[in-house]
């Protein structure tokens, strides 16, 4: 299974970019779409939505895109 390990060195790839301890937007923006692919991979993956009705997965769907939006707007505007 190819999910798991895009899992990991997502994982990585975020501590690598946040232990810096930079508060700079480019690398909070990043940590917060790196998580957002995270969810999206755990949610279909390991909850098995990918193969869910389609009312379900269009819930889903929408539910990341819309948190995704408010966290990035937030931490732009904040």
């Amino acid at each position: 299974m190819w999910v798991f390990p895009v899992l990991v060195l997502a994982t990585l790839s975020s501590w690598l970019l946040g232990i810096e301890g930079s508060t700079s937007t480019p690398i909070g923006c990043a940590v917060v779409a790196i998580a957002l692919i995270k969810v999206r991979l755990v949610g279909l993956h390991f909850m098995e939505l990918r193969d869910a009705p389609a009312a379900l997965r269009g819930a889903f769907e929408v539910y990341v895109v819309a948190t995704g939006a408010t966290l990035l707007t937030l931490y732009l505007v904040l």
